[in-house]
This record gives C-alpha cells, sequence and structure tokens, in this order.
C-alpha cells in the first residue's frame, strides 16, 4: 500500500516538528524536518548480507577530483599525463599504491578499499551529481532524493537524537535540489559556519555574539512573560508545545551544543586532524555519528573544479584531504565506531588524465567520467582491497566496471535499507529507492567483493 506525506502526524512527529517551529527558535526555514509519514518497511534483502552501517559519512569532493594524481596513479604513462605529480606510493597495503600527496592515508589502507573503476561517462556537473547521489538517470520525470535524504526517511523512526538526520558540514553543494520529490521536511541541515574558527557558528544553534548565558537569559524572560502557558498548564496541546519548547532548547543548550562544541576535544587531536576547515569538518562528523546522527555530508570547501590552476590546487588540496580523511579513520576506529559507520569518498566524477597544456587551462584537468575513483571504508566494507581497474593512462575501464548503482546498492544493503523499497511521492507516483533491472539501469553488481 502507497504512503502519502499528507497522512496525519502522530504525537511524536508533532513534537519534533515543534522542535523546529513552535519554539520558534532554530531552524526557521524547516530544513531539517523529518518526514510527516512513516518509511516504507524494508523488505527482506535479496542478497544475504548482514547490516553493520548506523551511520554514514559521505565527503563529496564536489567538481570532479582528478583520479590519476591521487587514487589511481600511473607513474609510467608520462608527462601529459602525471604531470608534476608523477611518483606512486607504496601503502601499508603490500600491491597498493597511491599517489604521493597522500602519506597519511597510504598508513591507512588496511582501513579501506578503492574503487579504481567507477564510470557513468556523464560529464555534466549536475547531472553526474545526481546521478552520484540517487543512481537514476537524470532527466526523469521524476526528481529522486538524494542518498542522504533516504536515509533520513528510513532512519528517523528509531533515530531519537535532537540534532538533525541528515546533516551537511558546512554548505549545500547546490548541484541539485537533495531532497527530490520527497520535499523540504528532508532537505538537509546546513551547519554553515567554520568548524576551524574558535567558536563553531552553527546555523540556530550557536549564533554569533549570542553566549550560553544570554541565551539562558532569553530563556527565563520568555518564561517569565509566558502568562497563558503557566495558567493552562494543564492544556495537553500547551504541553505538547512546551515539551517541544523545551527539547529546542536542549538542542541550542543541551545536547546538540555539545556535539558542535569542538573544544571539548583535545588540542592535540584537532592538530592531527589539520587546523583547516576540511580537517576540522571530520571532527565534527565523527562527533555527530558519535551521537547517532544517521547521514553526514562533507561538502569539500572549494571544490575540486581544476580546469586551471590545477597542479597548484591539487599541491593545496590534498594534503589537507589526505591528513583529515586520514585522522577520521583512524578516529573512528580508534572510538570503536568504524565498523558502524560506512565513510565514503568521492566526487560527481573524475578529470581528464591527460593534461590540457592549451590556453586558456594550460595545464588544467576536464570533466570525466569515463572512469573514476572513489573511496570506501567501515561499515562493513572490507579495507585493504582494490575493485576494478582502469587501463594503462586511466581512461577507460580495464576490469570489473563499478556504476553509481552497485556503489549506493551496496551502501544501502550495508544499511539495512532495501533498494527496492517503494518511496512515499505526494502525487502517488510509483518511484522506489533505486533503478529496478527493468528500467535497463547499467549495473556491475554489488560491491561483493568487499562486503
Amino acid at each position: 500500500m502507497g504512503l502519502s506525506l499528507s497522512l496525519p502526524l502522530s504525537r511524536r512527529e508533532a513534537l519534533r516538528a515543534g522542535l523546529f517551529s513552535t519554539a520558534g527558535l532554530l531552524f526557521a526555514d524547516g530544513r531539517v524536518l523529518s518526514a510527516t509519514a512513516e518509511p516504507p518497511v524494508a523488505k527482506a534483502l535479496a542478497t544475504p548480507i548482514t547490516a553493520k552501517a548506523k551511520s554514514v559519512i559521505q565527503i563529496f569532493l564536489w567538481g570532479g577530483m582528478s583520479h590519476i594524481d591521487t587514487w589511481d596513479p600511473k607513474p609510467d604513462a608520462g608527462y601529459d599525463y602525471m604531470g608534476q605529480f608523477k611518483t606512486a606510493i607504496p601503502t601499508n597495503v603490500d600491491g597498493i599504491q597511491i599517489g604521493e600527496l597522500f602519506p597519511n592515508l597510504a598508513k591507512q589502507a588496511d582501513k579501506f578499499a578503492l574503487l579504481r573503476s567507477l564510470t557513468h561517462r556523464n560529464n555534466g556537473h549536475e547531472t553526474a551529481a545526481y546521478l552520484m547521489q540517487t543512481a537514476h538517470a537524470p532527466g526523469e520525470r521524476l526528481a529522486y532524493p538524494s542518498i542522504g535524504a533516504v536515509f533520513a526517511l528510513f532512519k528517523s523512526p528509531s533515530y531519537k537524537g535532537l540534532i538533525p538526520p541528515y546533516v551537511v558540514l558546512t554548505q549545500p553543494q547546490g548541484r541539485f535540489s537533495e531532497e527530490g520529490f520527497l520535499g523540504p521536511r528532508l532537505k538537509p541541515f546546513a551547519t554553515g559556519g567554520d568548524p576551524n574558527s574558535t567558536r563553531f557558528e552553527v546555523e540556530g544553534v550557536v549564533s554569533r555574539g549570542v553566549t550560553d548565558a544570554r541565551q539562558q537569559a532569553r530563556r527565563e524572560l520568555l518564561n517569565r512573560m509566558n502568562t497563558l502557558g503557566n495558567t493552562m498548564a494543564d492544556s495537553p496541546q500547551l504541553a505538547a508545545s512546551e515539551e517541544a519548547k523545551q527539547q529546542a532548547y536542549e538542542l541550542i543548550l543541551g545536547q546538540g551544543r555539545e556535539v558542535f562544541d569542538l573544544s571539548k576535544e583535545k588540542t592535540e587531536l584537532r592538530d592531527r586532524y589539520g587546523r583547516h576547515t576540511f580537517g576540522q569538518d571530520c571532527l565534527a562528523a565523527r562527533r555527530m555519528v558519535e551521537a547517532g546522527v544517521p547521514y553526514v555530508v562533507i561538502n569539500y570547501p572549494g571544490g575540486w573544479d581544476t580546469h586551471s590552476n590545477h597542479f597548484a590546487t591539487m599541491g593545496r588540496q590534498c594534503p589537507q584531504l589526505d591528513q583529515g580523511l586520514a585522522m577520521l579513520l583512524q578516529d573512528l576506529h580508534d572510538h570503536g565506531l568504524l565498523e558502524s559507520t560506512i565513510v565514503w569518498c568521492c566526487g560527481e566524477f573524475g578529470r581528464g588524465p591527460k593534461v590540457d597544456w592549451q590556453p586558456p587551462w594550460n595545464g588544467g584537468r576536464n570533466h570525466y567520467g569515463n572512469v573514476f575513483t572513489a573511496l570506501v571504508a567501515g561499515g562493513g566494507f572490507k579495507g585493504g582491497h582494490v575493485v576494478g581497474a582502469s587501463d594503462a593512462k586511466a581512461e577507460e575501464v580495464k576490469d570489473r566496471p563499478v556504476y553509481p548503482v552497485d556503489l549506493l546498492g551496496s551502501i544501502y544493503a550495508l544499511s539495512g535499507i532495501d533498494a527496492s523499497a517503494k518511496l512515499p511521492h505526494p502525487m502517488g507516483a510509483d518511484a522506489q529507492v533505486l533503478p529496478a533491472a527493468s528500467e535497463g539501469v547499467k549495473s556491475g553488481g554489488l560491491l561483493t567483493e568487499i562486503i
């Protein structure tokens, strides 16, 4: 039986809605509300895969990071392909090499797997981003939700935390509408701010110039002025509103405030993550999954759209990516969270393996969806493996093509979400989590090599 987003709110759902609206203190745009209807019940998986993942951290390298400079180096391809980063370095797993700019990840290769044969042959930023995060073909009559919105839909009923179930650090990427037809209630909450600042000013939780003491004083003043609420304390409607308000204050001054307060971490640990925005994004993401948040996206600050100034950008950003991501994997492991947290990292596509030396690019790399690489770790993915291969110059898939539906399907399977489950569409359209085989979608199959 199909489910509608217009079903009546349960009391629990009303309280959750009240957390962001009745109190009137935060998240005024309503971007973080969970769905108003319970999600479809997941069916038994066709493939017997044990669901181990409770949370997901997606590191989205928007703009498209070059695969040949990073995780699929081809040192014998020559200068026109490798440019100035022509060295591959060994990792702590025999037989696996990665680019010279990733010495920290090289020490963590036993914790992650590399998918070196990702492909979709789409070179448009918006359409490729949509494809990578929904696995549905762009241009269809329905605008499907991203994997993060799907997670929020399925995980919200069992998620008890006050922080929204789908969080983006720090700015929305904007390539497409992530909530799709599920509507604004499943739009991700973008924190804003900069976790590398002295005070991480999270939108609606930690505001510039508003201290915790001032926030507490505001609360006390509001309580004194609330004559209606004080005289009608026995009213069920006002009681529900009051409970929602208390939850909102708990988010501002309690659990939510604590999670986003990176000063609670040791200075040494923060330094190991890197005192830059991306490194502190990674630390904030670990704190959120530790608090049980189902889906966290880190949209890489600055992006990887390197048509020009390619090698300068790579020389600056790759060491930061290396430091933050390697420390995230180690820290999740040290906290006993890696087994229950999937980390996946890639862009919407790769970058042209042959350097474009002509003006105006002058040594840049162009959009490239023929073949590229993703990193996956944790939550049931086996580390220390490489799936698939590109050819000698990283131009085409040589072995075992991996399509977006294979990657997302594997993440869903490890998280206990049935990829064939129906999604609630407001107009009753027939839609499911991932496209069916009957729709002609290209697939190499689930990533059983590393599950």
